[in-house]
């Protein structure tokens, strides 16, 4: 396989890596290093965006798998279902941050206190009714195989798993943070 703008294949990198093109083994090198050695590259913008959003999504179907076994206002019937509402609640959860966005783009330039409140109040508004849609959403397209129970119909239940799934997330990505800013630490 060759990559445009490569000399040489990946599989040359490999034999290269490993000790091969020698006829020798780099004892140092393990199988299971090649990959990691030759695909060693920056990624790509897209690549970056796949492995975000990724991540998010696997943490979102831990959190949602956790609370449905741990806490009782959280019910999934099966993996699958957990796994199609941790895709949509991220897709949800992207069109409602673009959508905040969008709407606070006005209040941007404006450096007033009424500026700075009504910028709140349209975040806040956004963030807070997005909520019930998701939830709306969440019950038409999975109906009964996926249920939110207690106060508010339901309501408060996925607030809280919602508010869950962002911490998750943001724990992951701040470790990931500072372990690409700690130079040296291997």
């Amino acid at each position: 396989m060759h990559i445009p703008g490569h000399t040489k294949t990946i599989f040359q990198q490999m034999r290269t890596l490993w000790g091969t093109a020698s006829g020798q083994r780099n004892p140092a090198m393990k199988a299971h290093h090649l990959a990691a050695a030759a695909s060693a590259e920056m990624p790509s913008t897209r690549q970056r965006l796949f492995v975000r959003y990724y991540v998010a999504i696997t943490v979102d179907l831990i959190v949602l798998g956790t609370l449905s076994q741990f806490w009782d206002r959280v019910q999934i019937s099966n993996f699958t279902t957990g796994l199609l509402a941790a895709v949509l609640l991220q897709l949800l959860l992207q069109l409602t941050l673009w959508i905040e966005h969008a709407a606070a783009a006005p209040f941007a330039a404006k450096t007033s206190t009424g500026a700075k409140l009504g910028r709140f109040f349209v975040a806040w508004f956004i963030l807070f009714a997005s909520k019930f849609v998701m939830l709306w959403v969440i019950g038409t397209l999975l109906g009964e195989a996926i249920s939110f129970s207690g106060a508010a119909h339901g309501a408060v239940a996925f607030i809280a798993t919602v508010v869950c799934m962002v911490i998750a997330e943001e724990i992951i990505f701040r470790t990931f943070g500072i372990l690409e800013n700690k130079k040296n630490m291997d």
